[in-house]
């Protein structure tokens, strides 16, 4: 198997690919600040983000969670510690209230972030 993918990236058009795909916006590894910082104020803590936000696109504060140590998924569960709401959350929003999650606005995340 190494042999075969050793000789796919020495392989032009496989890289003819990869700079198409590139162009394209796909990433081949991730920007540095979107990788979980070993400790920060929302280590240990799952977030999920729902609707849009005023100022943040959801890359940002995905990028801003995991940079203070945080994990962002997709879906509400009992084990979701907050849930970031923006205009038109959706069902994300009642599924948090009902579990009696902790929900957020942008300011909040930012302001727990930032105060912790």
């Amino acid at each position: 198997m190494a042999v075969q993918i050793a000789e796919s990236l020495a392989d032009e058009p496989t890289w003819a690919l990869v700079g198409k795909l590139a162009e394209k916006g796909l990433r081949m590894e991730a920007d540095e600040s979107e990788r979980r910082a070993a400790d920060g104020p929302l280590q240990g803590k799952t977030v999920v983000l729902t609707g849009t936000l005023p100022k943040l696109t959801r890359e940002e504060a995905a990028a801003l969670v995991k940079g203070a140590g945080g994990k962002v998924v997709n879906s509400v569960s009992k084990k979701t510690d907050y849930v970031v709401a923006g205009e038109s959350p959706g069902s994300k929003l009642a599924k948090a209230e009902s579990l009696e999650t902790e929900i957020l606005d942008e300011e909040g995340l930012l302001g727990l972030v930032r105060d912790s």
